[in-house]
């Protein structure tokens, strides 16, 4: 049984893991300005502290307490948004960590798992992508992640233990279906059973891989106790390559109604396809059976429906 700082409970990742979290008989502590999530998120049992992990003053609320770990999961999430908002990007996504560093280090903890994004590779190839390759980030969301995993490795030096993970196209049940800008299959999820309509921006020969939170949350927890995580960068995918077509028919294929789709537009920072080399993720975390995507978009369109 331990005591874990996880930020952004109100999520739909935070969320997901507090959860397995409680049920193993941990203790959870979330901070969460409930900016994108909600408060109904927040499982039974997790002590919530309402307040932005980049804002100072927040950490005088918890002060006293030590924790075993820190999963920082709060922050903006959407590439397209980043582009609204540098400033508060920025703000969430690297300020907010660093914060959190110098909280742990205040506090004694010396472990923290990141919750990075694939968004810092940029624009690669037609083939599957390692972390060894150039980081070359096309949105500001993905250079503040980028920031984050530099002021990680630096903190290593000051004995604050970090694995920071690459988190590729996640999706599942809990994901907010009123952020249009975030999360691609919840975004042609929720204009499918909304108005029977599906626009995808960009062309249908995109593709991406994707990954289902029951498989991230894991990931998560394996991290706590495998001891050659530590100071890594890990891609969290399935190293399956995914077209967004191929999303959008599984999706529709669920439906006895008439559902009608278009390709048209872009968003800015968009690339047109990556997918991940997983053998690291393997050798260091370990194999699982990993949640089959078309199972697991049914079983999201059930769980809304």
């Amino acid at each position: 049984m331990g005591r874990y700082l996880v930020t952004g409970v109100a999520g739909f990742i935070g969320s997901a893991l507090a959860k397995r979290l409680i049920s193993n008989g941990d203790e959870v502590v979330t901070i969460d300005n409930l900016s994108t999530g909600y408060q109904s998120n927040i499982p039974d049992g997790v002590t919530f502290i309402n307040g932005d992990c980049g804002d100072l003053n927040v950490y005088d609320k918890i002060a006293n307490l030590s924790f075993d770990a820190i999963f920082h999961i709060a922050g903006q999430s959407s590439g397209e948004i980043s582009f609204d908002d540098p400033i508060y990007d920025i703000k969430t996504n690297a300020e907010s960590t660093l914060l959190l560093l110098k909280y742990s280090m205040k506090i004694g903890c010396k472990r923290l798992i990141f919750a990075s994004t694939m968004s810092v590779y940029g624009v690669k190839p037609d083939c599957p992508i390692n972390e060894d390759e150039n980081c070359k980030p096309e949105s500001f969301y993905g250079v503040a992640k980028l920031a984050s995993e530099n002021y990680l490795r630096i903190y290593q030096q000051y004995g604050v233990h970090s694995t920071s993970l690459r988190l590729f196209n996640v999706y599942g049940p809990g994901q907010n279906m009123k952020n249009l800008k975030q999360g691609m299959v919840s975004i042609f999820l929720a204009q499918m059973l909304k108005n029977k309509h599906i626009h995808v921006k960009g062309s249908p020969d995109r593709y991406r891989d994707f990954i289902h939170v029951d498989d991230v949350v894991e990931a998560f927890i394996r991290c706590l106790n495998i001891e050659k995580s530590k100071g890594l960068a890990i891609n969290i995918a399935t190293g399956k390559k995914t077209l967004v077509s191929e999303i959008v028919e599984t999706m529709v294929s669920t439906q006895k109604e008439n559902i009608t789709v278009n390709y048209e537009g872009g968003t800015p920072g968009d690339i047109h396809g990556i997918y991940a080399d997983i053998s690291l993720m393997n050798d260091v975390l370990g194999e699982w059976k990993k949640v089959d995507l078309h199972d697991g978009i049914k079983s999201m369109v059930n769980s809304y429906l």
